[in-house]
């Protein structure tokens, strides 16, 4: 059964069930998302919601980190390349994929924010 793409990105997971569904510990949940690498829904009292899309996102990076062997740098740059690329749409242009990878590229030189201890 497929998802209708519009739920995917509607908030429907607490942390405890996204950290249950990814196998990762909550407190790795807050660490990717202060590091940018995803950004749940927040509803009032500021309880994270995640979505779908976080949910299958987060299996990815689960995926790039114990299997591929990235550290969050690799992992972030990853990210960015699939994310831009998607953004583009498979109908795109040579010149739009070629300004896909030029922002790809200067993202990469950008350094990641600092994860607090």
């Amino acid at each position: 059964m497929s998802v209708p793409s519009g739920a995917k990105r509607d908030g429907v997971y607490t942390m405890a069930v996204a950290s249950r569904l990814t196998g990762m510990h909550p407190q790795t949940l807050r660490k990717y998302e202060r590091l940018g690498l995803l950004t749940p829904t927040r509803q009032g009292g500021n309880q994270r919601l995640y979505s779908v899309a976080d949910v299958e996102r987060l299996h990815r990076i689960r995926y790039l980190v114990e299997v591929r062997g990235l550290n969050i740098a690799g992992v972030a740059v990853t990210l960015a390349v699939s994310d831009r690329l998607d953004a583009a749409g498979p109908d795109a242009t040579r010149a739009e994929l070629k300004q896909a990878m030029d922002d790809v590229s200067e993202m990469s030189n950008r350094p990641l924010p600092l994860a607090p201890d």
